[in-house]
């Protein structure tokens, strides 16, 4: 019996140390020798201080600022302990609610702007930490912030062209804007 417990023992043994301990410090390792920055969570420095992660969006609902796409997490928004969507299908209520009230909120900071809404501003992703949006919905609100920082429309959209990342590969997904940096960007001029 002994004899059929000892290698049972040492191959667990083996087998911990190699993917408890040996593996994760091998990852971690080139993780931080070849990608420092994603490898510690994309994080966006500005004075010495964290202020964000270009993965994760954040709440912004001040007029001078873009906003990014609605978060489903909880209990509190864009809260990466709780990603996940809120698995409400087009014909759930709740859903048609929520999407009504953002658009009026979206009308209410700028009642000039009769454009259609882009989706992305009234829809949580499948995350519910989405930091981009498309650039269909940062032309619709380039005139509210504009407004707001009493700058020229031109100059706002000069800044989000200028932010604009084209899709992976060039085939790879939409163009789209990083919501942290741009509003980084605009809080620098």
């Amino acid at each position: 019996m002994i004899a059929m417990i000892r290698p049972t023992l040492v191959i667990f043994a083996a087998l911990t140390l190699a993917c408890g301990i040996v593996y994760p410090l091998a990852v971690t390792a080139i993780g931080q020798a070849l990608f420092p920055a994603q490898a510690n969570g994309s994080l966006v420095v500005q004075d010495g201080q964290v202020v964000g992660s270009r993965l994760i969006g954040q709440s912004f609902t001040a007029p001078r600022y873009f906003w990014g796409r609605p978060s489903a997490t909880a209990p509190m928004p864009y809260n990466g302990a709780g990603s996940g969507g809120s698995n409400q299908g087009p014909l759930n209520p709740a859903l048609t609610s929520a999407v009504r009230d953002r658009i009026a909120a979206l009308r209410d900071a700028d009642p000039d702007n009769t454009a259609p809404v882009p989706v992305d501003l009234v829809t949580a992703s499948a995350s519910g930490l989405d930091p981009d949006i498309s650039l269909a919905a940062a032309e619709y609100q380039v005139t509210r912030v504009a407004r707001a920082r009493g700058l020229e429309p031109a100059r706002v959209r000069a800044l989000v062209a200028r932010h604009a990342e084209r899709p992976l590969f060039g085939f790879l997904g939409e163009p789209r804007v990083n919501v942290l940096a741009l509003n980084l960007a605009l809080d620098a001029h």
